[in-house]
């Protein structure tokens, strides 16, 4: 039988359209589209956090939330491996590092594009250049308020220190002429200071930043620092346009442009982020696939850890990370697999690498006495809480501020705080207050998380008054409040947790360091809330921070840990476990101890 020209152009459309059904598949109303290796594009992840972001600033990012978000706009030199939290690269394609961990050499990535955005002519993102870079690094060292990621790099990259004090010394310098008369003595005392630590002189370079050509850029360290890579992955070190940092300013808290796989397309307060695909992301995978493969991300702000499983549970959420306390015996047995109705969903378990603690402000004039501290750590159960109140989501963390976990940490030569309502009553004594009598009212400070913190802190109001007849008020406020009265010191007991930016029990260890205290009692203190100082303290760390050989340093580490715990210097509680539930359509999103998440390489299947 002869086929005429018109039968063959239709079978080849026939032909033509068989074959795009094969290579892709209908998902909602989103065409997923094969693409090599059995993975597919398009697609929107979708999840959820309980609290709000602070800041989407790369350079004010302090919180978790702000940090899992922020990591699909933004990239630096280097980035985690979401599987194992090694460092690999990311706009430096590869370095060198040489002169015992001084001097690092990195080779910057061609055709990286930043995102469109209308701080550029037309709206168009143009290529990175070494010189951006440049601008971030000198940005990450310059004195600003809205700059709390300087403790970074702080006294690391040559020079650091005399280029930080320079811009100081010009900005109080710009606030004298319209400074009341009391103010100007106060500005003039602080550029004195800033004067002497640069031996009158101002610097306008950063000596420890070297373009060498086009690719090329070498970071020179004071000192060796093995850790360094670790703190180029953090947000502080992110790669933003000047053009938008000088359109937007400040506005960048909500106002994102960087280089990584999402740019931020809607922001409404509160509800939630739009983030949609970089279409022009330098990424591609091992088979050649352009990233990343979702077409967007949804970050959905509910405040309750139960309406968002229910959301989850309904196919509104593609990850539910924690499972409410209040509906743990529903979703799992007891041998930690899920029950039939949640079957479908892929479990995801690890010892998170974070610790949960209440503060105390040792500047304040009821925790500074170190007998009250230690009657707070001795006379609650820890095993108790993370049995009964956490439901097992969590083990007691009793020997410091270092979260269990590191291979090298030698926890069992830290002497840590056992449950002993006797001891914590002698100590409660000799603070001068014999059975709770003369104790002023304290108040427990809580931020809001899904009603996990809330089960807590009844749990601990309970055996404070049952252990040491102690009225504790508990106040709950939303992050951004409670963050700013820790910092500002006007909360003298408070609820915190601190999840690794890195793993190295120095990202811990580094919250306990007076350099984070500011000389004025009435600025921020953005990491060492409790305004603790101890000389011997620091100098270990120091120490540390310079020692090369693993062994050594951990055994440092050793010692830090039990002068925090011989200090009390906050009440550990306990080290999250984290149970992570992820929708059957979802896949290469590893679970890592930091919950550290990278989306770029995540995609959807029906």
């Amino acid at each position: 039988m002869r086929i005429s020209s018109i039968q063959i152009l239709i079978l080849a459309t026939l032909l033509g359209a068989m074959s795009s059904c094969l290579q892709s598949k209908k998902k909602g109303d989103v065409l997923v589209k094969a693409a090599k290796g059995d993975r597919y594009y398009g697609g929107v992840f979708k999840y959820n956090e309980t609290e709000y972001y602070r800041s989407l600033y790369p350079l004010n990012i302090t919180e978790v939330v702000g940090h899992r978000i922020s990591t699909q706009i933004y990239e630096g030199l280097v980035k985690f491996n979401q599987s194992d939290l090694s460092i690999q690269p990311a706009l430096a394609s590869n370095w060198v590092i040489q002169d015992n961990a001084t001097r690092f050499t990195f080779t910057i990535r061609p055709n990286v594009y930043f995102h469109d955005d209308p701080c550029f002519p037309g709206g168009k993102g143009r290529l990175m250049n070494i010189k951006d870079i440049e601008f971030c690094l000198k940005n990450l060292c310059t004195y600003d308020a809205n700059n709390q990621g300087y403790w970074s790099v702080q006294g690391l990259i040559v020079g650091s220190e005399n280029f930080y004090n320079t811009t100081k010394w010009n900005y109080l310098e710009s606030q004298l002429a319209g400074a009341s008369d009391s103010n100007k003595i106060k500005i003039q005392r602080d550029i004195e200071e800033v004067k002497t630590k640069n031996k009158g002189i101002k610097t306008t370079e950063l000596t420890g930043l070297v373009i060498l050509n086009d690719s090329t850029l070498e970071i020179r360290l004071e000192s060796p620092f093995a850790g360094f890579l670790n703190r180029l992955a953090l947000p502080f070190a992110s790669i933003f346009p000047p053009e938008a940092f000088l359109k937007y300013g400040t506005k960048m808290r909500d106002h994102a442009v960087g280089t990584g796989p999402f740019y931020v397309k809607t922001i409404e307060q509160d509800i939630s982020v739009i983030l949609r695909k970089h279409e022009k992301y330098w990424g591609r995978d091992s088979f050649g696939n352009t990233l990343p493969y979702l077409s967007g991300v949804k970050i959905s702000f509910i405040a309750e850890e139960k309406t968002e499983l229910i959301e989850f549970n309904a196919g509104n959420l593609d990850l539910k990370y924690r499972i409410p306390l209040e509906m743990i015996d529903e979703v799992m047995t007891k041998n930690e697999s899920l029950k039939p109705a949640y079957s479908k969903f892929q479990l995801q378990r690890e010892n998170e690498m974070s610790i949960q603690y209440y503060g105390f402000l040792h500047t304040g004039k009821i925790f500074n006495n170190i007998h009250l501290r230690r009657a707070f750590n001795y006379a609650i159960d820890r095993q108790k809480l993370c049995d009964f109140t956490l439901k097992g989501q969590g083990v007691p963390a009793d020997d410091g501020i270092v979260p269990k976990g590191f291979a090298k940490m030698n926890y069992a030569a830290i002497k840590g705080y056992t449950f002993d309502p006797a001891l914590a009553k002698e100590h409660l004594t000799k603070a001068g207050y014999p059975n709770g009598k003369g104790l002023p009212q304290i108040t427990l400070q809580i931020n809001s998380g899904g009603g996990r913190n809330e089960a807590l802190a009844e749990a601990i109001q309970k055996m404070l008054e049952e252990n040491l007849n102690i009225d504790l008020n508990i106040t709950q406020l939303v992050w951004a409040q409670h963050t700013e009265n820790l910092e500002t010191s006007k909360s003298d007991f408070y609820r915190l947790g601190w999840v690794a930016d890195y793993p190295d029990p120095e990202n811990f260890l580094n919250l306990i360091h007076s350099m984070h205290i500011p000389k004025n009692a009435n600025d921020k203190a953005y990491i060492n809330s409790f305004r603790y100082r101890n000389p011997a303290y620091d100098a270990l760390y120091d120490e540390a921070k310079k020692t090369i050989d693993e062994d050594e340093r951990y055994a440092l580490y050793t010692k830090m840990s039990q002068i925090i715990v011989d200090d009390a210097v906050v009440m550990p509680i306990y080290c999250p476990k984290i149970y992570r539930l992820l929708s059957p359509h979802i896949r290469n999103l590893p679970l890592n101890a930091m919950e550290y998440r990278n989306l770029e390489a995540v995609w959807k299947v029906n």
